[in-house]
């Protein structure tokens, strides 16, 4: 038996056999070197960059001592971002199947608290939230957290980089002293270390190298001048056309002029930065993660928690001053076996940071000419392959993504190969087309209805519908 077999672990033959039927066939290098200690009890803190296998590394330490006959709070997760906590959630969701009738409760901002407070007093075994929202929960009395057992801190960095310090200290306050932590993040500076101590006890320190393997992902960095950025991005993604590149800028500003330049150009792009309402980031991340978006520029703040899969190419049309987030933003293509593409741009002032990312890497970067890339007049930018149709009901309406899937391949006359992803939501739901048909298909479903006009008909009821673009 090797060590990085799951069946090296104490789990139980129903736990093993659903971690195979998951694809969980070895563990990841993050997963054999902190589970067998994380299922021991002890405390950890965990270096390991997103895309590691540390969700499944938490997740198994926590439904390995969860008791299903008891209904109380006995793990709680700590995420930075609604995203992050969606993502998680339905993963341990889907490790949980072969442990009985296991209630796992997401409490992040951006949603109402009502049908939260609802849930909660229904009771929930695990807790995946935001900080912000756990600590107006204490503050209201509806969420208990004296019987936990397991407290996890993902992507910790992030958390504290967001502010949200007292907050983490306030939850952590209302755990029990006796318990099992769990700190996992990309970085780990001083500051976080001294912040975090009182956290933990004598922890198990685990640090997996954030280095990529460059079979998958191939890095390419373009010297340019100081006001080429702009035009730069657009000459890479109509030589490389990418169906989706996430553009990492160091500014709001930045990533709003790039968005707009690039749509004048006739590429499908959107901006996703601070400050944003939670409604529109949604609106956004929908459109990018169901390919009706092509390019997403960003910042680094706005990206945290943020986990797309099938991420073709990423753009630093800045170079990062700290070379973890350099590897991390990297890091977010070449996933699950896929090849990636990391193009970099680089102007003469920041050639101080590409020599740091060398010495971090043990290695010379690329460089490339942007000049041997030849402007061809009649290369054009390309429409991204999907189209989202707005539904406007959702989850409140008793709408799931079967009624909609039904509908579409049914009265519209699409096969399922045409009909992408599917997000519904508490008030609305988008469904991704194939934009060669969405027209066709949404002129059936209104044919079909006695209003016409905008509006489907869906699960024998009506509702307005209507296209949403990039």
């Amino acid at each position: 038996m090797t060590t990085d077999s799951f069946s090296s672990l104490p789990l139980t033959p129903a736990f093993l056999a659903n971690l195979d039927l998951l694809g969980y066939h070895k563990m990841t290098t993050i997963q054999e070197q902190s589970l067998p200690a994380v299922l021991e009890g002890r405390d950890l803190i965990a270096q390991a960059k997103t895309g590691s296998g540390k969700t499944a590394a938490f997740g198994i330490g926590i439904l390995h001592k969860l008791n299903p006959a008891w209904f109380a709070t006995q793990a709680l997760v700590l995420c930075p971002t609604r995203e992050l906590a969606d993502q998680v959630a339905n993963e341990l969701r889907r490790l949980a199947r072969s442990a009985g009738n296991i209630k796992i409760l997401t409490l992040t901002g951006g949603s109402p608290m009502r049908p939260q407070i609802a849930s909660l007093e229904h009771g929930a075994h695990i807790v995946v939230g935001t900080p912000g929202r756990l600590r107006d929960h204490l503050g209201r009395n509806t969420l208990d957290l004296s019987k936990v057992q397991t407290l996890v801190l993902d992507e910790a960095d992030r958390m504290t980089d967001m502010g949200f310090y007292d907050e983490i200290a306030g939850i952590v306050s209302a755990c029990p002293a006796r318990r099992q932590t769990l700190l996992f993040s990309a970085t780990y500076p001083d500051d976080i270390r001294r912040a975090t101590a009182s956290f933990l006890v004598n922890p198990l320190e685990v640090t997996v190298q954030a280095q990529h393997d460059n079979s998958q992902i191939e890095q390419r960095f373009y010297e340019i001048g100081f006001d080429q950025r702009n035009g730069a991005v657009a000459k890479l993604l109509a030589h490389f056309k990418p169906v989706s590149a996430l553009a990492f800028c160091n500014t709001k500003v930045h990533c709003r002029e790039l968005a707009d330049e690039l749509r004048s150009q006739g590429f499908s792009a959107l901006a996703l930065y601070g400050e944003l309402e939670q409604r529109e980031r949604d609106e956004i991340l929908v459109l990018f993660s169901n390919r009706s978006c092509s390019v997403l520029v960003a910042t680094d703040v706005a990206a945290r928690g943020l986990d797309i899969s099938n991420l073709e190419a990423v753009i630093n049309v800045d170079v990062s001053k700290d070379t973890e987030v350099h590897i991390h933003r990297v890091g977010r293509t070449g996933r699950g076996g896929e090849k990636g593409l990391a193009l970099s741009l680089c102007a003469p002032n920041e050639k101080k940071w590409v020599k740091l990312i060398e010495e971090y890497q043990k290695a010379p970067v690329e460089w490339h000419k942007l000049d041997e890339i030849e402007d061809d007049e009649y290369a054009v930018a390309e429409p991204a392959p999907m189209m989202t149709l707005v539904v406007m009901g959702g989850k409140k309406d008793k709408l799931r993504p079967g009624d909609l899937l039904g509908a579409l391949t049914g009265d519209a006359g699409l096969t399922k190969e045409q009909v992408g992803k599917i997000n519904v939501f508490e008030f609305m739901s988008y469904v991704a087309l194939d934009r060669r048909v969405a027209h066709q298909a949404f002129e059936r479903l209104a044919k079909n209805n006695p209003l016409g006009g905008d509006f489907g008909a869906i699960k024998g009821r009506n509702f307005k519908m209507r296209f949403i673009e990039a």
